[in-house]
């Protein structure tokens, strides 16, 4: 098993500058530092590969800087869909070259593109292909692609484990992998443990936070049903802490998140994983 943090714990945009956050991280006990990447990201692929080395840290790049709203490779427009898997391609070949082990998120789609229609059979058709090709493309860097569901307040690509697996199964690549976010979650399936074992071994990660974003425990999540589901499936891979930093300008606040839950990065992952630990019953 292993644990790792979300850079949004501290900082609301990656740069060479926060390179300390591995230092930060490996001090607070964790494995593994995952990086929002973006349009707006300059990023250096080779400085965060050697600073991960030296400490033994696992690096996972993940869309979530400035993300030009057409990249969506589930997109009506083949024109957007066919730069949205060029502008993947590229911070994949990212991911390799600073040694992460996943390029994860709502790679499916685009968060906040929302359309107030039922996915259609050619929709999960294209968006399976383009799933596909990306894939291929991340076996050759020796990459995981991971899909994250997201609440249908954010998608309506992907919103439950069920349709990342059936995505995951029309886009046919050992590559892909499935990211389960607590937080998303609560909004759309009422089985956390069936959710969890629905995924087999294609579950990679865990996002774990509330269903605030705090941090886990005390809230709405079911995590007694998580943990059992965890240990029964035998899951020894990733579980990462996410929200966002509410002391940090408005940052918490842009992201859609208006109460103090996150005001200290290092009492969250503190706080998190003393919960998760012995939820899990490991040491």
């Amino acid at each position: 098993m292993k644990y790792g943090a979300h850079i949004y714990l501290w900082t609301d945009h990656w740069s060479s500058d926060q390179l300390n956050l591995f230092d930060r991280v490996k001090e607070l006990g964790l494995d593994c530092l995952e990086i929002s990447i973006g349009d707006d990201i300059r990023f250096d692929a080779a400085a965060v590969r050697d600073r991960a080395a030296q400490l033994e840290m696992d690096v996972v790049l993940s869309p979530g800087a400035v993300w030009p709203m057409d990249m969506d490779i589930s997109h009506d427009d083949a024109s957007c869909r066919r730069a949205a898997v060029t502008w993947h391609r590229h911070w994949i070949d990212q991911a390799a070259e600073s040694g992460a082990v996943a390029y994860a998120g709502a790679i499916y789609g685009h968060p906040g593109r929302v359309e107030r229609r039922p996915r259609s059979a050619d929709e999960l058709r294209r968006t399976a292909d383009n799933l596909h090709e990306l894939a291929e493309h991340a076996l050759q860097r020796n990459v995981h692609l991971v899909l994250e569901p997201s609440s249908h307040f954010r998608t309506h690509v992907v919103n439950t484990p069920a349709q990342a697996m059936q995505l995951v199964e029309m886009a046919d690549s050992p590559q892909l992998r499935i990211l389960l976010d607590t937080y998303h979650l609560v909004t759309e399936v009422r089985d956390f443990g069936a959710a969890i074992r629905s995924c087999g071994d294609r579950l990679w990660a865990v996002h774990a936070c509330e269903n605030d974003r705090g941090a886990p425990g005390g809230g709405l999540v079911p995590w007694d049903d998580i943990f059992v589901a965890l240990n029964e499936t035998e899951f020894d891979d990733y579980i990462v802490f996410e929200s966002y930093n509410s002391s940090v300008g408005d940052f918490a606040i842009s992201r859609g998140m208006f109460h103090d839950v996150c005001p200290d990065g290092d009492q969250f992952v503190r706080t998190a994983l003393k919960f998760v630990r012995a939820g899990m019953n490991r040491d």
